[in-house]
């Protein structure tokens, strides 16, 4: 447990903070948790960070709360990881979550934590981690697909000063870039991380001056107790005291030819509390996917969830957290036994949303989402560049793709969307000023939302064509099982990946592959998931159908099969047509489920390789007797 070594730790009473100020100081640290941002982006060399936003910030109290972030990490298990002191001027640095109870969840994820001090006063810790696109490792990017345990995916860094007392341990971070791929990426990228913490200790030091220590740790309690009003009261309307609800998807395979993965969280409300258990996991999984979780990382996925589609306006904190109690088994999909491998932990992280969107749902059909986070598509591509003033040089590209959002109470699900709010596409210009490569391709697959009253998202279809020779990776999901659609509305469609090659040749992709070669000319298709439909597809306007035809987004046999919608190739809708169509189909199709999941999963498992081109995965088994 770390110690925290003040130069004044005199208690500091509370006061009371009048409306005005609260909503200044809450404002002030909105802007300061933006800011920390803004400067990484600004710092940042790889695109996934400085383009696509793969960070996630935080400014938290005393005890490590979080008052503003992204979506959180806990300070609290980082410091209870560190065996050390503490002091002013310090800047502590780990990638490796089995050493900090999983406040990050693979190796590639550099966190920085820095301790806010005022006066000689403890008064808070600002937090940063970003995804590192090579930390070294087996393979370029560090994700390898097959990897069984966690040395295979590059240099994993313990707890330790980065900055002590404001100077710079060099000799550590020379032997750490010395394991990886790009050293200027990560060293800038880290130089980032580390000057967005300080930006918010600036900040956090202004807001004290200004108002005094007293009135601001005031601030931040009442945030967080309000925050706790907000959610007691949200979990109350929600949830009846003494019910319990379950829900289960599925990870399609692990990397390694096992799978699919049972996901199960289980909801019980006793009086002001939630209880989430995790205790039908799958076992720990053999290949790279198992998602190591964190148990207050849960709570704030959930809280996120629930303020999300209940009362978007609060700002989220940790103020919930003692409403929410969490079981996760050990050796589990979600806790794994180190050195279980985990690069592959993106399409966990998609999937907990897809659970929490189940289980919150069931009694509350108003607010039940369609399932379609389900993973974080990644493509990778790596080599030397042969000709002009690049000759010789390394190339090496992360990127993080989208699929299609799921239905909503709401609307349609958008379109080739991030799962992440605040993650964008790496635009095709900067992909072909600084890769060869040409993008071909950027558009939504028609058909592929779940057909619904609101349609699911469509995927997209990102065909690169590369111009020199190299190694791709792939990490994607849903490839096997269906992004599910709710209250009438029917599943998106799978993701699909294949190579046209040049000299003619088509080779179908596993939707989690790396070190796959390709030459000049050859034609990779990223085709990741659509989103599940929500409602009753056949009370969407048919005139709207008509106009998605015109738009490409839903072809005219996809109107007939899925909306009951009879028009032409340009969209002109035949209403008589239609309205007979429609009847005759809801006379015979019976009750409409909650949930449509697609075929059962023995089914899906049996015409798995005549519909997808690969082998079916095998049921999983204890990690142990599968070990190599």
């Amino acid at each position: 447990m770390a110690r925290i070594l003040q130069s004044d730790p005199t208690p500091v009473a509370r006061t009371s903070v009048d409306p005005v100020t609260l909503d200044i100081i809450e404002n002030a640290l909105r802007n300061a948790r933006h800011e920390m941002d803004e400067v990484l982006f600004r710092s940042a060399l790889s695109p996934g960070i400085r383009e696509q936003h793969d960070e996630f910030p935080l400014i938290a109290d005393p005890d490590g709360r979080m008052v503003v972030g992204q979506f959180g990490l806990s300070v609290p298990d980082f410091l209870a990881g560190f065996a050390g002191t503490i002091r002013e001027g310090d800047v502590l640095l780990t990638s490796d979550p089995y050493a900090c109870g999983a406040a990050i969840s693979h190796a590639n994820d550099w966190l920085i934590v820095l301790p806010i001090f005022h006066a000689g006063r403890l008064v808070g810790w600002a937090s940063m981690f970003g995804h590192m696109s090579d930390v070294g490792g087996k393979t370029p990017s560090s994700m390898p697909s097959d990897a069984r345990t966690i040395y295979e995916e590059g240099v994993v860094i313990p707890p330790f000063k980065l900055y002590d007392q404001g100077v710079l341990n060099r000799d550590a971070l020379d032997i750490i870039l010395n394991q990886v791929r790009m050293p200027d990426w990560n060293r800038a990228d880290l130089n980032g991380l580390v000057a967005a913490c300080r930006t918010a200790a600036r900040r956090i030091g202004e807001l004290c001056d200004r108002f005094g220590v007293a009135v601001y740790l005031s601030a931040l309690d009442a945030l967080l107790e309000r925050n706790h009003r907000a959610m007691k009261a949200l979990l109350a309307t929600l949830f009846e005291d003494g019910e319990t609800l379950e829900f289960t998807d599925w990870i399609c395979d692990d990397g390694c030819g096992y799978g699919p993965y049972e996901l199960s969280v289980s909801l019980t409300r006793r009086g002001d509390k939630i209880h989430l258990d995790f205790g039908r996991a799958a076992p720990q999984a053999v290949g790279p996917v198992n998602y190591y979780i964190n148990e207050n990382l849960v709570r704030m996925f959930f809280g996120i969830y629930v303020i999300t589609v209940a009362d978007p306006q609060i700002l989220w904190n940790d103020g919930f957290y003692p409403l929410i109690d969490v079981t996760i088994p050990e050796d589990s999909f979600w806790k794994p036994r180190r050195p279980a491998a985990l690069n592959a932990r993106n399409h966990g992280i998609g999937r907990v949303f897809d659970l929490f969107g189940g289980l919150l749902g069931q009694k509350n059909p108003d607010i039940l989402n369609a399932a379609g986070f389900s993973s974080s598509p990644h493509f990778m591509y790596s080599g030397h560049h042969t000709s002009g003033e690049r000759a010789g040089e390394w190339f090496q590209l992360y990127s993080i793709g989208f699929g299609g959002i799921p239905g909503r109470p709401i609307g349609d699900g958008p379109d080739g969307h991030s799962l992440w709010p605040s993650f964008v596409n790496i635009p095709c210009e900067y992909l072909e000023s600084y890769y060869p490569l040409r993008v071909e391709r950027w558009e939504t697959v028609t058909d592929s939302g779940g057909p619904g009253l609101h349609r699911g998202g469509n995927a997209v279809d990102v065909a690169y064509r590369f111009g020199e020779a190299g190694t791709i990776a792939i990490h994607d999901d849903r490839w096997l099982t269906y992004p599910w659609g709710v209250n009438g509305g029917r599943p998106g469609a799978r993701g699909r990946k294949w190579i046209d090659r040049a000299d003619g040749e088509t080779q179908v992709l596993p939707s989690k592959c790396h070190d796959v070669p390709v030459e000049p000319g050859d034609v990779l298709h990223f085709v990741t998931w659509g989103g599940g439909g929500w409602g009753d597809p056949y009370r969407r306007d048919p005139e709207l159908v008509g106009l998605e035809v015109r738009r490409g987004l839903v072809s005219a046999d996809g109107a007939r099969a899925g909306y009951g919608v009879v028009c032409d190739d340009q969209g002109a809708v035949d209403g008589p047509a239609t309205a007979h169509l429609r009847a005759h189909r809801i006379a015979e199709r019976g009750e409409v489920p909650v949930f449509d999941m697609g075929p059962p999963l023995a089914t899906i498992l049996r015409r798995c390789e005549a519909e997808t081109g690969l082998p079916a995965p095998t049921p999983p088994v204890d990690v142990r007797k599968a070990a190599p």
